[in-house]
């Protein structure tokens, strides 16, 4: 699998050497601190380094330490975490730090098979915290190391498999000079990221293009391999700006779904896109609305996409005003309409919000 000229200190020593001269200076960067180090990775995992790098800033600038985070209200966290998606991350990240004040005296572990032990964190964060922290000799495959070994090393085996993971695991603890493998681990994902980027690299540059399996094939484009396609689901959601006043109603969503415990309008969701005329026969709509003949639906925004993992949220806004709530808002929660900024909301809801502020 490993090309002899490719023996781990020599593809080290040429990965690092490439890393020292191309690495960006990121503020995770530098430090052994394996709280911020975690924070940075659990931040990072499926976000860009441009959006991430103002989260993180800002996250370590309120919880700078693991008490400060484990003390705070779920509800402030997920507000910090607003806009970055994957929530569950961010719940995982809370009830983490819980965990770490509790079982280890407010101390962040570094030790890899510690951080196993706290909620949110697998095989890939415990490796680059470890390695990060500690040069704990654990190899980080995520999507840019995947890619990277798979077009040098023209491995087909899917990624997306056990079985495939496993591989590619061992190919990069193969790869590793274990005594430095932090930096290797930095300069290897940081290679996937600038340098063997997804689509066309620039191969010209490549330090690696003379034994790169996928290139001498003309193959770039059909590296990494997958095996699974992922089924997307379409879902319809009606959501209701009622406005009363200057205040309006909204829910936390406590149902096991996505967006757990964000807050958003009264909302119906339906099977199928369907019009207003439709939709006021619904029985969810007549819970709520009672007789709709007297009332004036607004429509604001129609047919929003959004796009999450494995689901395009087709979503509409409608806005009402109502001189009298009726009772059945009485499980909903009232708020001054000033007062949007102290809830998390998800991002298709800031998105309307900032639509309505303007």
């Amino acid at each position: 699998m490993i090309p002899a000229e490719n023996a781990p200190n020599l593809f080290s020593k040429k990965l690092i050497n490439w890393y020292e001269n191309n690495k960006r200076d990121l503020p995770w960067r530098g430090t052994t601190d394996p709280y911020k180090i975690w924070l940075s990775e659990i931040i990072l995992q499926q976000t860009r380094v441009v959006q991430g790098m103002d989260y993180f800033l800002r996250m370590i600038e309120r919880f700078p330490d693991v008490t400060a985070l484990a003390s705070a209200d779920e509800d402030e966290v997920l507000k910090y975490w607003q806009g970055l998606g994957y929530y569950s991350r961010a719940r995982n990240l809370h009830a983490a730090a819980q965990s770490v004040v509790k079982d280890f005296g407010g101390k962040m572990p570094g030790k890899y098979f510690q951080l196993l032990k706290l909620k949110g964190i697998g095989d890939y964060t415990a490796a680059a915290i470890s390695s990060f922290s500690e040069n704990a000799p654990y190899p980080v495959v995520d999507g840019n190391v995947f890619r990277f070994l798979s077009r040098y090393l023209g491995i087909k085996e899917p990624i997306d498999t056990g079985k495939g993971k496993k591989l590619f695991t061992e190919v990069a603890e193969n790869l590793m000079d274990k005594k430095k493998a932090g930096v290797f681990n930095q300069a290897i994902m940081e290679f996937g990221a600038l340098q063997c980027i997804p689509g066309l690299p620039d191969c010209s540059l490549c330090p690696f293009s003379n034994a790169c399996i996928a290139l001498s094939e003309h193959k770039i484009s059909e590296y990494p391999v997958k095996q699974n396609k992922v089924k997307v689901q379409n879902r319809y959601f009606h959501y209701f700006h009622v406005i009363t006043g200057s205040c309006t109603y909204i829910r936390k969503r406590s149902q096991k779904d996505i967006w757990h415990n964000l807050y958003e309008f009264p909302m119906i969701e339906t099977d199928t896109p369907v019009t207003f005329e439709v939709l006021s026969r619904h029985e969810a709509f007549k819970a709520l609305f009672g007789d709709s003949t007297a009332l004036d639906f607004k429509l604001i925004v129609s047919n929003k996409k959004h796009v999450l993992t494995h689901r395009v949220l087709w979503a509409n806004f409608y806005e009402i005003h109502l001189k009298e709530t009726p009772q059945s808002f009485r499980n909903f929660l009232k708020i001054d309409e000033k007062d949007w900024g102290i809830y998390a909301v998800h991002r298709l809801m800031e998105s309307y919000l900032e639509l309505f502020s303007k």
